[in-house]
Protein backbone atom coordinates (compact mmCIF):
# COMPACT_ATOMS: atom_id res chain seq x y z
CA UNK A 1 0.00 0.00 0.00
CA UNK A 2 1.65 3.30 -1.17
CA UNK A 3 1.17 5.53 2.06
CA UNK A 4 1.42 8.65 -0.09
CA UNK A 5 -2.09 9.80 -0.55
CA UNK A 6 -2.65 8.50 3.04
CA UNK A 7 -0.10 11.34 4.11
CA UNK A 8 -1.77 13.51 1.88
CA UNK A 9 -5.26 13.22 3.19
CA UNK A 10 -3.69 14.16 6.38
CA UNK A 11 -2.26 16.84 5.37
CA UNK A 12 -5.57 18.16 4.04
CA UNK A 13 -7.25 17.39 7.05
CA UNK A 14 -5.37 19.19 9.12
CA UNK A 15 -5.10 22.37 6.60
CA UNK A 16 -8.73 22.36 6.89
CA UNK A 17 -9.14 21.93 11.11
CA UNK A 18 -6.59 25.06 11.06
CA UNK A 19 -8.70 26.93 8.51
CA UNK A 20 -12.08 26.65 10.64
CA UNK A 21 -9.92 27.47 13.61
CA UNK A 22 -9.19 30.67 12.33
CA UNK A 23 -12.62 31.78 10.69
CA UNK A 24 -13.41 30.33 14.57
CA UNK A 25 -11.07 32.91 15.89
CA UNK A 26 -11.71 35.83 13.81
CA UNK A 27 -15.69 35.13 14.72
CA UNK A 28 -14.63 35.27 18.29
CA UNK A 29 -12.71 38.51 18.07
CA UNK A 30 -15.58 40.12 16.64
CA UNK A 31 -18.01 39.39 19.06
CA UNK A 32 -15.83 40.89 22.06
CA UNK A 33 -17.34 43.79 23.35
CA UNK A 34 -14.99 46.47 21.00
CA UNK A 35 -12.78 43.74 19.70
CA UNK A 36 -14.01 44.76 15.99
CA UNK A 37 -11.34 48.12 16.56
CA UNK A 38 -8.14 46.05 17.52
CA UNK A 39 -9.18 43.35 14.20
CA UNK A 40 -5.60 42.63 12.83
CA UNK A 41 -3.83 39.55 11.40
CA UNK A 42 -1.70 39.10 14.64
CA UNK A 43 -4.63 39.53 16.67
CA UNK A 44 -6.12 36.94 14.39
CA UNK A 45 -2.97 34.64 14.65
CA UNK A 46 -2.94 35.17 18.67
CA UNK A 47 -6.76 34.45 18.93
CA UNK A 48 -6.89 31.10 17.22
CA UNK A 49 -2.64 29.91 18.59
CA UNK A 50 -1.37 29.83 15.77
CA UNK A 51 2.19 31.75 13.69
CA UNK A 52 1.07 34.95 11.65
CA UNK A 53 2.75 33.86 8.75
CA UNK A 54 0.36 30.40 9.11
CA UNK A 55 -2.75 32.87 8.41
CA UNK A 56 -1.02 34.25 5.14
CA UNK A 57 -0.45 30.73 4.35
CA UNK A 58 -4.20 29.59 4.71
CA UNK A 59 -5.67 33.07 3.06
CA UNK A 60 -2.55 34.75 1.51
CA UNK A 61 -4.16 37.99 2.53
CA UNK A 62 -6.28 39.72 4.68
CA UNK A 63 -8.88 40.52 2.22
CA UNK A 64 -8.87 36.55 1.34
CA UNK A 65 -9.16 36.07 5.24
CA UNK A 66 -12.52 38.54 4.50
CA UNK A 67 -13.53 36.79 2.12
CA UNK A 68 -13.32 33.36 3.49
CA UNK A 69 -15.33 34.43 6.60
CA UNK A 70 -17.97 35.98 4.81
CA UNK A 71 -18.13 32.60 3.22
CA UNK A 72 -17.91 30.75 6.57
CA UNK A 73 -20.85 33.15 7.59
CA UNK A 74 -22.68 32.14 4.58
CA UNK A 75 -22.98 28.66 4.96
CA UNK A 76 -23.34 29.00 9.02
CA UNK A 77 -26.65 30.91 7.72
CA UNK A 78 -27.88 29.19 4.84
CA UNK A 79 -27.16 31.21 1.82
CA UNK A 80 -26.63 28.16 -0.26
CA UNK A 81 -30.25 27.67 -0.65
CA UNK A 82 -30.62 31.20 -2.47
CA UNK A 83 -30.28 29.24 -5.96
CA UNK A 84 -33.49 27.49 -4.66
CA UNK A 85 -34.82 30.90 -4.95
CA UNK A 86 -35.09 31.75 -8.26
CA UNK A 87 -36.66 28.11 -8.99
CA UNK A 88 -39.62 28.76 -7.85
CA UNK A 89 -42.54 28.79 -10.49
CA UNK A 90 -44.07 31.79 -9.44
CA UNK A 91 -42.34 34.87 -9.23
CA UNK A 92 -44.26 36.35 -5.78
CA UNK A 93 -43.28 33.51 -4.49
CA UNK A 94 -39.26 33.93 -5.44
CA UNK A 95 -39.91 37.15 -4.01
CA UNK A 96 -41.21 35.84 -0.57
CA UNK A 97 -38.44 33.13 0.12
CA UNK A 98 -35.91 35.58 -0.90
CA UNK A 99 -36.93 37.53 1.76
CA UNK A 100 -37.35 35.06 4.19
CA UNK A 101 -34.25 33.22 3.34
CA UNK A 102 -32.35 36.75 4.02
CA UNK A 103 -33.95 37.07 7.54
CA UNK A 104 -32.97 33.89 8.49
CA UNK A 105 -29.57 35.07 7.12
CA UNK A 106 -29.17 38.14 8.87
CA UNK A 107 -30.39 36.68 12.46
CA UNK A 108 -28.11 33.79 12.06
CA UNK A 109 -24.49 35.92 13.28
CA UNK A 110 -26.22 39.10 13.70
CA UNK A 111 -23.94 40.44 16.26
CA UNK A 112 -21.08 39.14 14.23
CA UNK A 113 -22.70 40.74 10.94
CA UNK A 114 -23.71 43.70 12.61
CA UNK A 115 -19.63 44.58 14.01
CA UNK A 116 -18.61 43.79 10.61
CA UNK A 117 -20.67 46.30 9.16
CA UNK A 118 -18.84 48.76 11.82
CA UNK A 119 -15.48 47.30 10.69
CA UNK A 120 -16.02 48.14 6.69
CA UNK A 121 -17.04 51.88 7.76
CA UNK A 122 -12.79 52.19 9.11
CA UNK A 123 -11.33 49.55 6.55
CA UNK A 124 -11.58 50.14 2.85
CA UNK A 125 -10.45 46.38 2.37
CA UNK A 126 -13.26 45.23 4.01
CA UNK A 127 -16.10 47.87 2.82
CA UNK A 128 -14.95 46.58 -0.68
CA UNK A 129 -15.84 42.89 0.49
CA UNK A 130 -19.24 43.52 1.67
CA UNK A 131 -19.80 45.49 -1.43
CA UNK A 132 -19.24 42.67 -3.62
CA UNK A 133 -21.15 40.42 -1.58
CA UNK A 134 -23.92 43.41 -1.01
CA UNK A 135 -24.31 42.93 -5.16
CA UNK A 136 -25.03 39.97 -5.47
CA UNK A 137 -27.91 40.45 -3.02
CA UNK A 138 -28.73 43.37 -5.74
CA UNK A 139 -28.32 40.88 -8.61
CA UNK A 140 -31.11 38.69 -6.81
CA UNK A 141 -33.16 41.90 -6.96
CA UNK A 142 -32.91 42.58 -10.53
CA UNK A 143 -33.61 38.94 -11.40
CA UNK A 144 -37.17 38.73 -9.14
CA UNK A 145 -38.18 42.46 -10.30
CA UNK A 146 -37.65 40.93 -13.74
CA UNK A 147 -39.87 38.04 -13.62
CA UNK A 148 -42.61 40.56 -11.23
CA UNK A 149 -42.44 42.60 -14.73
CA UNK A 150 -43.14 39.84 -17.13
CA UNK A 151 -45.72 37.89 -14.62
CA UNK A 152 -47.96 40.93 -13.19
CA UNK A 153 -47.05 43.88 -14.66
CA UNK A 154 -46.14 45.22 -11.53
CA UNK A 155 -43.94 47.06 -10.83
CA UNK A 156 -44.26 49.42 -14.27
CA UNK A 157 -41.18 48.95 -16.39
CA UNK A 158 -40.01 52.25 -16.43
CA UNK A 159 -39.90 51.49 -12.58
CA UNK A 160 -37.97 48.90 -12.76
CA UNK A 161 -34.24 50.57 -11.29
CA UNK A 162 -36.26 51.98 -8.46
CA UNK A 163 -38.36 48.75 -7.83
CA UNK A 164 -34.84 47.09 -7.37
CA UNK A 165 -33.73 49.76 -5.11
CA UNK A 166 -36.59 48.75 -2.92
CA UNK A 167 -36.21 44.80 -2.98
CA UNK A 168 -32.38 45.81 -2.00
CA UNK A 169 -32.94 48.00 0.68
CA UNK A 170 -35.93 46.08 2.23
CA UNK A 171 -33.76 42.78 2.16
CA UNK A 172 -30.77 44.71 4.07
CA UNK A 173 -29.35 43.74 7.36
CA UNK A 174 -29.80 46.93 8.20
CA UNK A 175 -33.56 46.85 7.69
CA UNK A 176 -33.79 43.31 9.13
CA UNK A 177 -31.65 44.65 12.24
CA UNK A 178 -34.13 47.69 12.66
CA UNK A 179 -37.40 45.57 12.52
CA UNK A 180 -36.21 42.79 14.71
CA UNK A 181 -35.38 44.80 17.54
CA UNK A 182 -34.57 42.92 20.05
CA UNK A 183 -37.61 40.67 20.30
CA UNK A 184 -38.51 39.83 16.57
CA UNK A 185 -37.71 36.91 14.80
CA UNK A 186 -37.03 36.43 11.12
CA UNK A 187 -40.46 34.42 11.41
CA UNK A 188 -42.23 37.72 12.23
CA UNK A 189 -40.02 40.25 10.28
CA UNK A 190 -39.95 38.38 7.03
CA UNK A 191 -43.75 38.68 6.72
CA UNK A 192 -43.13 42.70 7.43
CA UNK A 193 -41.18 43.11 4.68
CA UNK A 194 -43.42 41.30 2.40
CA UNK A 195 -46.33 43.55 3.11
CA UNK A 196 -44.23 46.62 2.90
CA UNK A 197 -42.77 45.39 -0.77
CA UNK A 198 -45.93 44.09 -2.00
CA UNK A 199 -47.40 48.01 -1.37
CA UNK A 200 -44.27 49.98 -2.36
CA UNK A 201 -44.74 47.67 -5.79
CA UNK A 202 -48.23 47.68 -6.55
CA UNK A 203 -48.96 43.81 -5.74
CA UNK A 204 -51.40 44.60 -2.86
CA UNK A 205 -54.10 42.40 -4.96
CA UNK A 206 -51.99 39.61 -6.26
Amino acid sequence: MNPRPYRLHQRKAAAEETRTRILTAVRELLMVRGGFTGFTIDAVARQAGVARMTVYYQFGSKVGLLEALCDFLAVRGGIEQLGGVFEKAEALDALAEFIALFARFWDSDRLVIRRLGCLSALDPELEEVLRGRAERRRQGARAIVGRLIEEHGRPLPEAFHEAVDLVYTLTSFETFDTLAGATRSPVEVAPLVQRLLRAALGLERY
